[in-house]
């Protein structure tokens, strides 16, 4: 009873969709019929409502023949018995239309419920379009399919087993369910599961001894055998055998098939999902090994994505087996991811900036860079932001949006660095002593081997406000910023000790001159004068100036 209720429901979830859509033609209305018989979907599924409870007199009403009375009623006692026996489960396919389904253009007023196969010959299951006057249009079992309805009942076997099990596991029902389907449900299929799970731990075991013996490596781990979505499946496939060698009632073998089928759809969508991730786990070592890490990120995004239409996928298998028309559900997504796309408009601006940057290997992990006012080491390129670890050791977060809309400095990039120093020297330097400067700096670079030789160039640059200017200027070949600092530290140095040893000195702003100047004299006033440095006592000070 309760799966007869589901299957009357289901069909109304499509309809919610379409709430709020555009207004459609008015359609004539339906006369409305007590016994559902308005609708193929309906006409079955209340007749065997009404014929499980016994109420023969009234499931006649459901069967196109020109019986009645006790004749009839004995018709639709055969037709439950072969239907409940022999029916194939697809009572969630039947249309829920008052025009049925159409799938067959010459026979638009037939509706197929189920082939029965006999020992002669398969016998359709049909309900038709008949129209009974002030009654309005109603769907019967046709009259051709309730003529072979008593040789079907012929050969029935009715042993089922409802007469192998106890009584109180078959008579017992809670919520119109026999006891028995019950535990099937809550103690049999964990039982089933459970048993899968020790079979993966020995298999597991087994495998993973004869893969440590095959290629000598006694620390290989024991790979998962039968994974999780696997041991659903075997569920599944258990579910569909046992229903096939045991007679259970109609409903009974369609809640069965149903469960068996969304488990299957649920095991596939979950073995889907395992396959990319390890198909994700794979492409992220290989790009690892090819100095690719920032398209790991890309790699997340794809697998998102991919996880997300899997899922999609399965629930609209899911929808289209019990008889839900997904049209709707997809208009109302369309329209949904509009309205998110709008909302999300910053996180797709990031997320398309951290594409473009991932694509266009601007930035790598490890490398050193500058952004805006920002400056430090790559740690981390997601598909929002990126991490930078500054010089102070903290971390900013900037969003991929604004760095592919701003001036981007890579110092990681530069495959040569740039020596520049300018040499300020006294002005009171003669012009013999800056030609000797000058070719002693220029073989000094020509003897290093940490330069580009065609990049070196040594020149008397002007002549400044208050030195005698010298450009530097030459390109040294490290790997890194701190071999760079290494050989520009040696560099001065050497130039440092040429140009002392030539005599000549390095200018100073006046600035500095002056202030070394009055410190100078101030110390000479103090000792003349015999003042006490300021760190004495006041009352020292005092008595000194007195006594002088």
């Amino acid at each position: 009873m309760c799966l007869l209720e589901l299957l009357h429901t289901v069909p109304a979830l499509g309809q919610l969709g379409v709430a709020g859509s555009a207004p459609t033609a008015a359609q004539p209305e339906v006369p409305r019929d007590a016994l559902g018989r308005t609708t193929p979907r309906g006409t079955v599924l209340g007749f065997l409502s009404v014929a499980r409870k016994g109420d023969n007199e009234v499931a006649a009403q459901y069967l196109n023949t020109r019986l009645h009375g006790n004749a009839a009623a004995v018709l639709a006692h055969q037709l439950f018995t072969v239907l409940d026996r022999r029916l194939p489960p697809r009572l969630n396919q039947l249309s829920d239309k008052p025009e049925g389904s159409l799938l067959d253009p010459l026979k638009p007023n037939q509706e197929l419920v189920g082939t029965i196969s006999s020992d002669n010959r398969n016998v359709d299951i049909f309900v038709e379009h008949v129209d009974r006057g002030k009654s309005g249009s109603l769907w019967l079992f046709s009259s051709k399919t309730l003529d072979a309805i008593p040789d079907l009942y012929d050969e029935i076997n009715v042993v089922s087993v409802d007469t192998v099990l106890p009584e109180v596991l078959v008579n017992t029902r809670f919520a119109g369910v026999p006891l028995f389907e019950w535990l099937a449900v809550f103690v049999g299929m964990p039982l089933f599961y459970f048993l899968t799970v020790l079979l993966n731990r020995l298999l597991s075991r087994l495998i993973g001894l004869l893969r440590r013996r095959l290629f000598r490596k006694p620390d290989l781990a024991n790979s998962n055998f039968l994974p999780k979505p696997v041991r659903l499946l075997l569920l599944a496939l258990a579910i569909h055998w046992i229903t096939s060698k045991v007679r259970l009632p109609l409903l009974a073998r369609q809640f069965w098939s149903s469960s068996a089928t969304v488990i299957t759809i649920a095991a596939s969508v979950w073995l889907l999902i395992l396959f990319v991730s390890w198909g994700e786990e794979y492409s992220s070592r290989l790009m690892r090994s090819h100095n690719l890490t920032g398209a790991t990120s890309m790699l997340r995004l794809t697998r998102w994505v991919v996880d997300l239409l899997i899922i999609f996928a399965g629930a609209l298998v899911t929808l289209d087996y019990f008889g839900v028309n997904p049209t709707a559900a997809l208009a109302g997504l369309g329209v949904g991811g509009i309205a998110v796309a709008l909302a999300a408009q910053k996180t797709l601006e990031n997320v398309i900036g951290g594409v473009s940057l991932i694509f266009d290997q601007a930035v790598r992990l490890g490398d050193s860079l500058k952004v805006g006012d920002t400056q430090g080491t790559v740690e981390d390129i997601g598909l929002r932001s990126t991490r930078i670890r500054t010089l102070d050791r903290t971390v900013v977060s900037v969003p991929n949006g604004q760095i592919a809309n701003m001036t981007l400095e890579n110092f990681s990039s530069r495959d040569k660095f740039w020596f520049h120093p300018i040499l300020a020297l006294r002005c009171g330097t003669t012009s013999p002593q800056m030609y000797i400067v000058l070719d002693g700096i220029r073989g000094l670079l020509d003897e290093s081997r940490h330069l580009q030789r065609d990049s070196v160039r040594v020149r008397f640059l002007r002549f400044g406000s208050f030195s005698l200017d010298v450009e530097v200027f030459a390109y040294v070949l490290a790997r890194d910023w701190n071999q760079f600092l290494e050989v520009q530290e040696g560099l001065l140095l050497s130039i440092m000790e040429c140009i002392e040893s030539r005599g000549v000195q390095f200018a100073f702003p006046p600035q500095m001159i002056l202030a070394t100047a009055s410190t100078s004299n101030d110390a000479a006033e103090r000792a003349l004068l015999k003042v006490p440095t300021p760190d004495k006592k006041p009352n020292d000070q005092v008595t000194t100036a007195k006594s002088t």
